[in-house]
């Protein structure tokens, strides 16, 4: 396995064959946009990538080994607050909340929110931390998209958070210096058709807005 790594790139059976091919026949992420669609209270809406019985078949057993999204309703008032960001005509005032909602679902305004908890049981701080914050992050706001809720918390559980010996000096540059404000995601596109638009995105469909950057710093990674 080490060999096709060095070679091709090859990771084996790790995080995205789990996610979507899980012993060669499941595919958890279809699975949890259906049990989004259709049970959005249930308390199983988890993604695994720790198949024992494949991790002699991966570089590295995973390191953030699952993950689980749960949801809560709106209320009207963060309905009627996100029905306010759209362009759509504000000229309609409905005089009850059954008419506010009304007019809510008539546009497709979300009823819930949608957050992620994710757990890892080992935390390359200065390398791997900042990736996978960023990567569940994108991933959270692509599930809500495709069951219409809004993204709400991002949840980090850490097991051992680590520094390596030769990544200090790395790190002891990187806390001299004074973070930019956050970036925002662009709209990324809705994709019509057989396939959801999971399946139909390109690295393309997703765009940074004032993103800032101070010059990077180069930190080896251990495993």
């Amino acid at each position: 396995m080490k060999s096709l790594q060095k070679k091709w790139g090859e990771l084996g059976k790790i995080y995205g064959f789990q996610w979507r091919n899980w012993n060669g026949e499941i595919d958890q992420i279809q699975n949890l946009i259906n049990d989004l669609k259709t049970n959005p209270d249930s308390r199983r809406l988890m993604v695994n990538a720790w198949n024992v019985g494949e991790l002699d078949q991966m570089v590295l057993p995973p390191c953030h080994y699952g993950f689980q999204v749960y949801t809560r309703e709106l209320s009207s008032q963060e309905r009627k607050d996100l029905y306010d960001k759209t362009d759509y005509s504000k000229d309609i005032f409905p005089t009850d909340e059954n008419g506010w909602n009304k007019l809510f679902n008539n546009y497709n305004i979300p009823t819930r929110a949608i957050s992620l908890m994710y757990n890892a049981r080992s935390q390359d701080v200065p390398l791997g931390t900042p990736f996978n914050l960023a990567s569940y992050g994108l991933l959270l706001m692509i599930l809500a998209k495709e069951v219409n809720m809004v993204p709400n918390e991002l949840i980090a559980n850490m097991g051992d958070c680590h520094i390596y010996l030769n990544q200090i000096d790395g790190v002891k540059e990187q806390l001299t210096r004074e973070p930019f404000e956050l970036p925002t995601l662009n709209q990324f596109p809705t994709y019509e058709g057989s396939r959801p638009s999971i399946e139909s995105y390109t690295i393309g469909d997703f765009t940074l807005k004032n993103y800032k950057s101070h010059p990077s710093i180069k930190m080896p990674l251990s495993n």
